[in-house]
């Protein structure tokens, strides 16, 4: 089945949602002015549905296999590379002293989400390079930037992140990965890493890697870890090709999805010592790193809006093909019809249209906040900015992945038994939807970081700001009177109560009573989500009143609000009463 990048409603989120057209008027992305924007996602979507779309397929058939010590790609996706990274499209938001484009994050995240639509195992290799530019340009040194960023900006080389190991997952305190210095401004990295996406592979000629490690005298815990630069191929001072470094990919993993993104156990230092370069300072390397993983929680989040995506219009163009059955006012003896026919069927399809464009929402929110965050010229704004949107990125990473999971389930069930079969691609859908939940950081580790770090900022002012605004929206849903909305007011009103009462007891609890605290984070994250995403699609909804898409939008905004948002109720009590089921739960694995 073939894939169309949803250019006008990412647009019309965009616009009306994330607020692209105040960013130009305001003067922080004059670039974009005079259809700039419009033209970048009408080509990233011809790039997605004609090049990267037709390798989805062939990609996870064949996978990524390594052979005789260098990993080979599917059929297709060496090519694919190239034509990506010579059509400029690697380049788009790096920065201009290295042969960047240089624009804003919410660009860069709307063609995100096309090319993973199109190929998500394909595009995570890019998307780990865009962040490695990201915590190079901000933390190397100047030889490493000279060195590296151009090559990296270009798409010639490519990046990874090199943080998991057999022993520490989620929790780094138990890296044992070695850095010794070498006398001569370079260190001799030793140690394993698993989970390495893309760490091996023919596309490209080298491949940069950035590996979290330890020097002998380093501090416990993560204050002791430091980040380093490790390449491939070690790079000549002309700039060309030198001798292969020590680092060898030792086994691509078997995975439920994504089999075409070659996930790489690693070894460093077989030989004596893989050569590496420190990238900030000492034991400060975690501070460096999460420049690239915030970059990928964003990333990560705008992954699960597109596999959703490509999801339901798997679902939609089958259920409008599919025939059983007949609709309940045909005439007796009438042909079979299309399944869309059906209520419930329509029900499940707008399920999946109605939580995929509130997931967009979110993700397209969070890009614009970052982008902010770092242009706007008045401190207060950028600090503010900064704050809304580290409110927003784990709520963002969590539900947006968790909807690509719901999503593409609910694809499979549309597809009836058609769905379980691997012929239609359904299957495939879910499976790589999968990992996306796990990647950087799991959802339930974004839940923590919500309520431990997040809500506390500037006392908890910016999280009431951002309810303030749910409020906002609100109200004009009801000033409307729209007879399109239903019961939507009414529905996202209860919601934002439910937030406001959840978040003040949160406030009030995570300083006495951290345990119970925790047992809501997850609960919590979801009843923000679900206020945050059902006011964002009636934002555009209003926006788009008396324009060729206002009745879908609408539709869309209502339905959410209808059949999702009510969960907010339950949500709050499963915050604000539940910590005790699940302390009392200790006693049932104790055994």
């Amino acid at each position: 089945m073939s894939y169309r990048a949803p250019v006008e409603d990412i647009l019309a989120t965009m616009r009306h949602v994330a607020g692209l057209d105040a960013l130009i008027s305001e003067g922080l992305a004059p670039e974009l002015a005079d259809g700039v924007t419009e033209a970048v996602l009408e080509e990233a979507a011809k790039f997605a549905g004609d090049v990267l779309a037709p390798l989805n397929v062939v990609g996870d058939r064949v996978g990524s296999k390594l052979k005789d010590g260098t990993v080979i790609t599917p059929p297709g996706w060496k090519e694919a590379y190239h034509a990506w990274a010579q059509g400029g499209w690697n380049a788009l938001p790096g920065p201009e002293a290295y042969g960047g484009q240089a624009l804003p994050t919410l660009v860069q995240s709307a063609c995100t989400e096309m090319w993973n639509s199109a190929a998500f195992a394909f595009a995570l290799g890019p998307l780990l390079t865009v962040g490695a530019i990201e915590a190079l340009h901000a933390h190397g040194s100047d030889y490493l930037k000279e060195t590296y960023l151009a090559k990296l900006v270009s798409g010639e080389w490519m990046g990874t992140m090199n943080l998991t190991e057999p022993q520490a997952g989620s929790d780094l305190n138990a890296l044992r990965s070695k850095a010794e210095r070498a006398g001569d401004g370079t260190y001799r990295i030793s140690g394993q890493k698993i989970f390495i996406t893309y760490g091996d592979h023919e596309m490209t000629d080298n491949i940069v890697h950035l590996v979290l490690a330890r020097l002998p005298d380093a501090p416990p815990g993560t204050r002791g870890i430091s980040l380093f630069l490790v390449p491939k191929f070690l790079v000549n001072a002309d700039g060309s090709l030198g001798a292969r470094n020590d680092v060898r990919c030792t086994g691509v993993e078997h995975k439920l999805g994504i089999h075409a993104s070659p996930t790489c156990a690693m070894s460093y230092g077989d030989e004596g010592g893989a050569i590496g370069w420190l990238i900030g300072e000492e034991n400060r390397g975690l501070a460096c790193m999460f420049t690239m993983m915030n970059n990928a929680r964003l990333n990560v989040a705008v992954q699960g809006v597109a596999i959703a995506e490509r999801a339901y219009q798997q679902a939609l163009s089958f259920a409008q093909e599919r025939k059983q059955g007949t609709a309940l006012d045909a005439p007796k003896g009438a042909p079979m019809s299309p399944i869309i026919v059906h209520p419930d069927i329509r029900r499940m399809l707008m399920e999946m249209r109605a939580k995929t464009q509130a997931a967009r929402t979110l993700s397209l929110l969070l890009a614009a906040l970052l982008d902010r965050s770092h242009r706007d010229p008045d401190e207060a704004r950028r600090k503010a900015a900064a704050e809304r949107a580290a409110i927003i990125t784990p709520i963002a990473k969590a539900y947006a992945t968790d909807i690509g999971v719901e999503v593409a389930s609910t694809g499979v069930q549309i597809h009836g038994g058609m769905g379980y079969v691997e012929e239609t691609g359904a299957a495939q859908h879910l499976r790589d939807a999968r990992i996306a939940t796990i990647y950087e950081g799991t959802n339930g580790i974004q839940a923590i970081d919500l309520v431990l770090r997040k809500l506390p900022l500037s006392n908890g002012d910016a999280v009431k700001a951002l309810i303030g605004e749910m409020r906002g929206v609100v109200a004009q849903v009801r000033e409307a009177n729209t007879p399109g909305f239903g019961h939507s007011a009414a529905r996202l009103g209860a919601a934002v109560d439910s937030l406001e009462r959840a978040t003040e007891w949160m406030l009030a609890t995570m300083g006495i009573d951290q345990a119970s605290a925790l047992a809501g984070a997850t609960p919590y994250l979801k009843l923000f989500a679900l206020a945050q995403g059902g006011t964002g699609l009636a934002k555009k909804a209003l926006a788009l009143q008396g324009e060729d898409q206002g009745a879908a939008a609408l539709a869309t905004a209502r339905f959410y609000a209808e059949h999702h948002v009510g969960e907010a109720t339950a949500l709050e009590l499963a915050v604000t009463e539940g910590a005790g089921a699940v302390e009392d739960s200790a006693a049932v694995f104790a055994a």
